[in-house]
């Protein structure tokens, strides 16, 4: 009894009886029954301890000890005085299932992380399709209300026929609520107009118009924000088309240098080394075009070591006047850009938050794909997206 008692805690089911253990190449054959009890007729009611007959019933378990588990499962049939016949119920078995509660749980569980199906399928010993067939059992409903801080990005996703997907997180609370099929404006304007918005605070994004009318439209109490690495890359990719063009106009072995120095040349001039700062002003000495870039590009870093939207407020007035007088064709159009998206680029500097989480959740998103080799069932890769960055209590919906 004390062997049985301890194998039962290794197997870790509780009211069996182990019979034996078989131990295989690639498995683990445990065969089990149940405890024989008083169990009640399901057509009448009535009590009865009557056998009929026993049925082997084979049940895939969670892998143990680097090896896949089998359980057989000998299962009881109870005959009632009506004439009923009827299968003992067992609590790890849902019925119609050929595997365990804690292997559905299991596989739930692994696709919590980027990996395809098929991993999953090859861990525990199942098809791709029962795999796939045990997730689709979740399911994750669109939110009613949207949290205090919204944040909103696309990726490509290429699923259902469309390029990209639009994702939607808090990063207040790093979850991402959902994610959208589409990132057209009829299609958000659809989405935004049926879900309580009341609550937002702060409403992030990049410098795409379609954004910024739906904050303006349905989210009109928001802040919004435009995300500031967005903003400040404009500049950063004025000055490389700057340094690009003038390059063109060097020597090969001094384009080359050019070119290998562009980590440098966009580094911050005074977290240069002494050494480097020579380099640098060499290099600005040779093109006086390529210098007046490097000091607009520096004097528009330098509006970042700004604490708030009041002072960054007359730094940015400033630096767009000079920049559109500067006659370089790439820091005039960024100047433009800067002035066309001056509201949501100066509450940056008042938002706590920025699309860091979100651009975050891409990347993971990215890896997810790549691994499963595209998702084409939309349904699917957004529960997926969601169980990935959801908390292992909050599904809505498990296997039964």
């Amino acid at each position: 009894m004390l062997y049985n008692h301890f194998t039962e805690k290794l197997v870790g089911l509780q009211g069996i009886e182990v019979k034996n253990i078989i131990q295989n190449k690639n498995c683990t054959e445990i065969h089990i029954q149940t405890e024989r009890k008083v169990v009640n007729c399901p057509c009448c009611g009535a009590a009865t301890r009557t056998i009929h007959d026993y049925r082997l019933q084979r049940v895939k378990d969670i892998p143990a000890f680097g090896k896949h588990v089998i359980l057989f499962l000998r299962k009881r049939r109870y005959r009632c005085k009506c004439g009923k016949r009827f299968f003992e119920e067992v609590t790890f078995l849902p019925r119609y299932y050929r595997m365990t509660n804690r292997l559905a749980e299991y596989i739930l569980d692994k696709l919590r992380e980027v990996r395809s199906y098929t991993s999953v399928a090859k861990e525990v010993n199942l098809s791709v399709t029962t795999v796939i067939r045990v997730f689709d059992n979740i399911s994750y409903p669109k939110p009613h209300a949207l949290p205090s801080v919204v944040s909103i990005d696309e990726f490509k996703g290429n699923t259902n026929g469309e390029k990209y997907q639009c994702i939607l997180t808090d990063p207040k609370s790093g979850i991402v609520f959902d994610v959208l099929p589409k990132r057209y404006e009829h299609y958000l304007s659809d989405y935004f107009k049926h879900v309580k918005r009341t609550g937002v605070e702060y409403f992030i994004s990049d410098m795409w118009r379609t954004y910024s009318q739906i904050a303006a439209t349905y989210i009109k109490n928001a802040v919004p924000v435009v995300d500031k690495y967005h903003w400040i890359r404009q500049a950063i990719w004025a000055f490389e088309a700057v340094r690009k063009q003038e390059q063109k106009k060097f020597s090969k072995s001094h384009r080359i240098y050019f070119k290998r120095s562009k980590a440098l040349l966009c580094k911050r001039f005074e977290f240069l080394s002494d050494e480097e700062k020579q380099q640098i002003n060499v290099m600005l000495y040779s093109s006086p075009t390529l210098s007046s870039a490097h000091f607009l590009k520096e004097q528009f870093l330098k509006i970042l070591d700004c604490n708030n939207s009041g002072d960054a407020k007359a730094k940015m007035r400033l630096w767009i006047e000079n920049a559109e007088d500067c006659g370089i064709i790439q820091f005039v159009k960024c100047a433009k850009t800067m002035r066309q998206w001056s509201n949501g680029i100066l509450n940056s500097f008042d938002c706590p938050f920025t699309n860091g989480f979100t651009e975050g959740c891409n990347n993971k998103i990215k890896v997810l794909k790549r691994n499963a080799y595209g998702f084409r069932n939309f349904t699917r890769f957004r529960n997926r997206i969601l169980h990935i960055f959801s908390d292992r209590h909050s599904q809505k919906q498990t296997v039964a």
